[in-house]
């Protein structure tokens, strides 16, 4: 799976113009499933994302995690992470997740996401969404996690 994780001081998606998710201070988490991802490499890179130290603690240094400082999560799909530029000027998708087993994941990570962490919020999967952030550092980090 690959995620791009921008810590934010505030972030919200639309869908038809109706805010469907939306957190304060804390992580929007852009995920993507690609060929081969099982539900153990969607509990790794939850596991790894609620653990990483990218927020500040009373020194400045990035010493805390989204779970020490209670921060949100924004879970949204985003299959275009799985782009592939190599071959020309149109990317190529065909390492995505096929689009039910791309959701089956998304969902089996939202679960886990809510049954481990108090605050979660999403996107709408497979939905032309507008996301909204205020990008706080800016922090953006690239996280690919294999079976």
């Amino acid at each position: 799976m690959i995620t791009v994780l921008q810590r934010v001081s505030e972030a919200s998606v639309r869908v038809d113009g109706k805010v469907i998710g939306q957190i304060g201070p804390g992580l929007l988490v852009l995920l993507c499933a690609e060929q081969g991802d099982t539900e153990a490499v969607a509990d790794k890179l939850l596991a790894k994302i609620l653990k990483l130290r990218i927020f500040a603690d009373e020194a400045g240094k990035m010493n805390r995690s989204v779970q020490d400082v209670g921060g949100g999560l924004l879970v949204v799909s985003q299959f275009t992470l799985a782009a592939d530029v190599a071959g020309g000027n149109r990317p190529s998708f065909t390492q995505a997740a096929k689009p039910d087993e791309g959701r089956r994941l998304y969902e089996h990570f939202v679960a886990l996401a809510r049954a481990a962490h108090p605050v979660v919020q999403t996107g709408q999967f497979a939905a032309d969404m507008k996301v909204a952030l205020v990008n706080d550092g800016p922090i953006t980090i690239p996280i690919r996690i294999s079976a």
